[in-house]
């Protein structure tokens, strides 16, 4: 755990130093097209997911694995086998989308395939080492990535997504983190370019889809902490 975070601590260090060194080759500077306020709706969207995809999964890991003792299968787990790395991706786009630069993404996405698929592949022999039957039912059930939309359409979003306030205050300090610095980007960009009356303008767009996300968080607690919706969360213990 320390040498991931070490790898991942100097790649967000080598990030905010190309930023600071290069911005004008990175950044956004001005509106070019006119759907690009859309595409920065989607970017806020995308934050917003991701990091509700963070928190539950991060909480429901650490309410029912027992300590990695036991594979976990339900809740975001019955959705992709890697939900705390989809939320990432989620919130690495969203990022990408409202600061920068079309051709950034390409960069993004090919850094975030080459270190997550390895902490992937690496996890995943550790898992069917600890667990070989069960692990292996669990791949052919269960994308790796990559949720199916048509299966996420039969059940309740709170089945896939299960939300509890202690999960989300663990989480709300990164949260809080992302959020208001890329807003605050964002909005010194638009306030230079095109003054304040266009950034004001946007500013209650993302208020109106922060408002949304603020329901749907509220839904997804409720439905979690209400006794009469029957989730069992599905493990095993020990080896096969």
């Amino acid at each position: 755990m320390k040498r991931r975070l070490k790898i991942n601590g100097f790649i967000i260090f080598l990030a905010i130093l190309l930023l600071a060194l290069f911005p004008s080759v990175f950044l956004r500077r001005a509106k070019v097209v006119s759907w690009d306020e859309s595409v920065e709706m989607f970017g806020i969207a995308f934050i917003l997911l991701g990091q509700i995809f963070r928190a539950s999964s991060r909480g429901y890991k650490s309410e029912y694995s027992r300590n990695g003792h036991s594979l976990i299968q339900g809740g975001p787990y019955a959705l992709v086998r890697n939900p705390m790395y989809l939320g990432i991706l989620f919130i690495g786009l969203g990022i990408v989308l409202i600061l920068f630069n079309w051709w950034v993404i390409i960069v993004f996405l090919s850094i975030f395939i080459w270190r997550y698929l390895l902490l992937i592949f690496k996890e995943e022999k550790k898992l069917l080492a600890m667990f070989p039957g069960a692990y292996l039912d669990y791949q052919k059930k269960v994308p790796r990535f990559l949720p199916s939309f048509a299966t996420a359409l039969q059940k309740d979003i709170a089945e896939y997504l299960p939300l509890k306030l202690p999960w989300l205050k663990k989480e709300i300090g990164s949260i809080l983190a992302v959020f208001l610095v890329v807003l605050f980007l964002e909005g010194w960009e638009d306030v230079k370019s095109e003054g304040i009356k266009v950034y004001l303008k946007e500013a209650i767009l993302f208020l109106t889809i922060i408002i949304l996300f603020i329901f749907l968080i509220i839904y997804l607690i409720k439905r979690t902490n209400n006794p009469e919706r029957i989730v069992l969360p599905i493990h095993f213990k020990g080896r096969d």
